[in-house]
């Protein structure tokens, strides 16, 4: 939350505002459209405050640098302004606390993992991309542009399609051992960050988060394991990650 604050330029004492925002948007607004629209108001308004403000008070944050921005040779809209912005808030937040809490998840129940990343430091930039394969936050939404046929199931043109990144990640004719976590994996072209055109922009902050956060908590805490395996709860919608995570952190 802290590091989209800052690229925002927003305080960071309004981060439980966000973190509420985001989880009505992903987890509730799906089934409860007056959340939906509840949530999207809410937003809005708080965002045309900021915008305004920095349209007076400009800063080194990403409202000011959208404020100057052009495309095709016009100043960008307000609606366009505020896309990006929520952009930033959907895709910067829940996608890396989840990423970071499935890869804590899975670390406090495999010591010897914790023990091969604090004595083999080399292993560390295959082994957070093997925890994004794995563990992969994003399913994205589609939309089927002809009638066609795939394993079987009939779409229509039009049809809303979900493409659930983890399960491409553990294609078995793409991945040896898909369901294992290899931390030197060699060969590892996983769709956790997109491919191609639809690549996130935000794919090397998402990896620098994911870094830190977890070589930091294993220096500081490095025997956690899990408390109570029955109680941990995980996500729903397009975003999945633990929600419930209780960790016995030793002595």
């Amino acid at each position: 939350m802290q590091v989209i604050a800052t690229v925002l330029g927003i305080p960071p004492d309004d981060g439980d505002r966000f973190r509420v925002w985001v989880h009505d948007m992903l987890e509730v607004a799906p089934t409860d459209v007056n959340v939906a629209i509840a949530t999207l108001l809410d937003f809005s308004g708080y965002l045309q405050e900021h915008v305004e403000r920095r349209r007076v008070e400009p800063s080194d944050d990403i409202v000011t640098f959208l404020l100057g921005a052009e495309f095709e040779g016009r100043p960008l809209t307000d609606p366009e302004i505020f896309g990006g912005c929520l952009l930033l808030l959907v895709a910067g937040i829940d996608t890396m606390w989840s990423a970071i809490g499935a890869t804590l998840w899975h670390l406090a129940s495999h010591p010897e993992q914790r023990k091969r990343l604090r004595d083999e430091p080399d292993l560390w930039p295959t082994a957070i991309e093997e925890f994004l394969r794995a563990f992969s936050p994003v399913t994205m939404a589609r939309e089927v542009t002809q009638d066609t046929e795939l394993g079987g199931c009939p779409m229509k043109a039009g049809d809303p399609l979900l493409l659930p990144f983890p399960a491409a990640n553990r294609d078995p004719d793409a991945f040896d051992h898909p369901d294992e976590v290899i931390l030197d994996r060699a060969l590892n072209r996983h769709f956790a960050i997109g491919v191609g055109i639809h690549r996130c922009l935000g794919s090397n902050l998402a990896r620098m988060e994911l870094d830190t956060a977890v070589r930091r908590f294993l220096d500081r805490i490095p025997d956690s394991t899990l408390a109570d395996a029955e109680a941990v709860m995980w996500s729903v919608g397009q975003v999945r990650g633990p929600r419930v995570l209780p960790l016995d952190f030793g002595t």
